[in-house]
């Protein structure tokens, strides 16, 4: 019988599992937001945008079209956010930030500032931005495809 596959030094596996500790780090730091990294992602790319239609910004923050309606659906529950039919098609929705969600959007951003450089802590400065740069061309090379 052959030796089993050396899942723990494989690149999906340790991809998923720094994944895992990203969202970990994220959830403890932002509970009192209680906000998820897909919807922080949401709300701070709606900073940027305001009025831009739903499937649109999922391709923004690289989340599926047809689940972000959930994701959108709670924020707007929390009064973060605005839906309209756009007038000239009334399928496609646009979105923006509520007075309520800037301000709570803008109290979330040092957090996850916090967040970035905890998630960082372990690897040294060279290593962190070797870090960066190879996740980089992995996302955007994949991306491509």
């Amino acid at each position: 019988m052959s030796q089993s596959f050396d899942f723990a030094h494989a690149p999906g596996h340790l991809i998923r599992r720094a994944q895992q500790i990203a969202v970990s780090v994220f959830a403890e730091r932002m509970s009192s937001f209680g906000v998820t990294p897909v919807q922080f992602a949401v709300l701070n790319a709606l900073m940027d945008t305001p009025g831009i239609d739903q499937v649109t910004l999922s391709g923004q923050v690289a989340f599926d079209a047809a689940t972000s309606g959930s994701v959108i659906g709670r924020l707007e529950s929390k009064g973060w956010i605005r839906r309209e039919a756009d007038a000239k098609d009334r399928r496609r929705k646009l979105l923006w930030l509520t007075r309520q969600g800037e301000r709570a959007t803008l109290k979330m951003k040092p957090e996850v500032t916090l967040v970035q450089t905890q998630i960082l802590d372990p690897l040294d400065a060279d290593e962190q931005k070797r870090l960066m740069e190879l996740l980089l061309k992995l996302v955007k090379a994949q991306s491509s495809n």
